[in-house]
């Protein structure tokens, strides 16, 4: 018998357990969401610099890096704060950057 098992994985489909932020689990949380983000591929605006804001002058590859670093800091940001708990979001700093 010859049997094959050819089921891709994606990283993105890999969950790991990600509990929301409280008051006293912080450093747990923060792995855990470092890691999702990097297994999920955007964590891009965590590992890079913002760049130049887009001007006229700009090439088209400083607008599709600007562009990608855009992405991967809202994708980011949403991320983030499905992850904290609603009893402490108003004790939480509002940021637009990661």
């Amino acid at each position: 018998m010859n049997f094959e098992a050819s089921q891709t994985i994606s990283f993105s489909d890999i969950q790991c357990d990600i509990p929301e932020l409280k008051e006293d689990n912080y450093k747990i949380w923060k792995e855990r969401i470092l890691l999702q983000l990097g297994w999920m591929d955007i964590d891009y605006a965590i590992r890079k610099d913002k760049p130049l804001v887009v001007t006229d002058e700009s090439s088209p590859a400083d607008v599709a890096i600007y562009e990608r670093w855009e992405r991967s800091n809202w994708l980011n940001m949403i991320f983030i704060k499905t992850k904290i708990s609603a009893r402490i979001h108003g004790f939480v700093d509002q940021h637009k950057n990661i």
